[in-house]
C-alpha cells in the first residue's frame, strides 16, 4: 500500500513533469550561441532594410511588419533542415493569426509606392522591387545557423502577440533579425573545435616509383 507521503510527493512532481512533457524541441547548434539581442528601432534606421524617402508613420510601421514578414517566410523555406526549430510552422500560424494587420500593411506600402511614383504602373514595379529586395536581404548561408535560430525565436513571439501587435514585435525584434545575418560560431569555446589535419600524400607519378617502393633518390623526399 503506498504511504500518504509517497502519494503527496507524486501527486506535486506529476504537474512539473506535465511542463516537460508538453515543452517543444528546440534546436542548440552550439553550446553557447551569440547574443544577436539589440534595442527597439523606429523603422528609419538604414541598415534594417530598403529606404522608404518620405514615408509616414503608418507607412514605416508597414514597413518593418514586411520586413517581419519576409524574414519569417525566408525561415519558413531555408530552416526546414531543423525542423525541430518549427519556423514553417510560425510562419504559417503568423500567416493565420496577423491576417488583417499584414493585408494593412501591403495596402499601405502598395499605396506609398503608388503615390511616390510617377504613374500607378511604375509604383507597383517599384513595390515588387521592394518585395524582392527585401526577401533577398534576408537569405544567407554562412550565418544560416544563427538566422534559423533567431528567426524561430522571434516567429514565436509573433505568435504569441495579440492581433494588431506585430508591428511590436517587428520594432522590438527586428535589430535581432538583421544581428543575426552576421556569421558567429561556437562562443563558449571559440576555435576548440576546430583543428586542421594535413594529410601529405607523395608524387604518384610512376617515374618516381621502384619496384613498389618510391624513389627517393629521384622525387626527393615525401612531403
Amino acid at each position: 500500500m503506498v504511504g500518504f507521503g509517497f502519494r503527496r510527493i507524486l501527486a506535486g512532481a506529476l504537474p512539473a513533469a506535465g511542463l516537460f512533457v508538453g515543452a517543444p524541441a528546440s534546436a542548440q547548434f552550439f553550446l553557447k550561441s551569440y547574443d544577436f539581442r539589440g534595442g527597439p528601432v523606429t523603422g528609419l534606421e538604414p541598415e534594417l532594410g530598403m529606404p522608404l524617402p518620405g514615408a509616414t508613420p503608418a507607412e514605416i510601421r508597414a514597413g518593418l511588419v514586411w520586413n517581419l514578414r519576409s524574414a519569417l517566410n525566408v525561415a519558413a523555406l531555408q530552416c526546414n533542415f531543423a525542423p525541430m526549430l518549427l519556423t514553417a510552422d510560425h510562419y504559417n500560424a503568423v500567416l493565420k493569426d496577423h491576417n488583417a494587420e499584414l493585408k494593412n500593411a501591403y495596402d499601405t506600402l502598395n499605396g506609398y509606392f503608388v503615390r511616390t511614383a510617377k504613374t500607378k504602373a511604375a509604383g507597383q514595379t517599384a513595390f515588387d522591387r521592394f518585395g524582392t529586395r527585401t526577401y533577398s536581404a534576408f537569405s544567407t548561408v554562412n550565418a544560416q545557423l544563427g538566422f534559423c535560430q533567431t528567426a524561430a525565436k522571434v516567429g514565436s513571439a509573433a505568435n504569441f502577440a495579440p492581433r494588431g501587435q506585430l508591428g511590436e514585435v517587428a520594432v522590438n525584434y527586428m535589430r535581432e533579425l538583421r544581428n543575426s545575418l552576421v556569421p558567429f560560431g561556437e562562443q563558449q569555446f571559440p576555435g576548440a573545435f576546430y583543428s586542421r589535419t594535413y594529410l601529405f600524400l607523395p608524387d604518384f607519378q610512376p617515374t618516381c616509383w621502384r619496384k613498389g617502393k618510391y624513389n627517393i633518390s629521384y622525387c626527393g623526399k615525401k612531403k
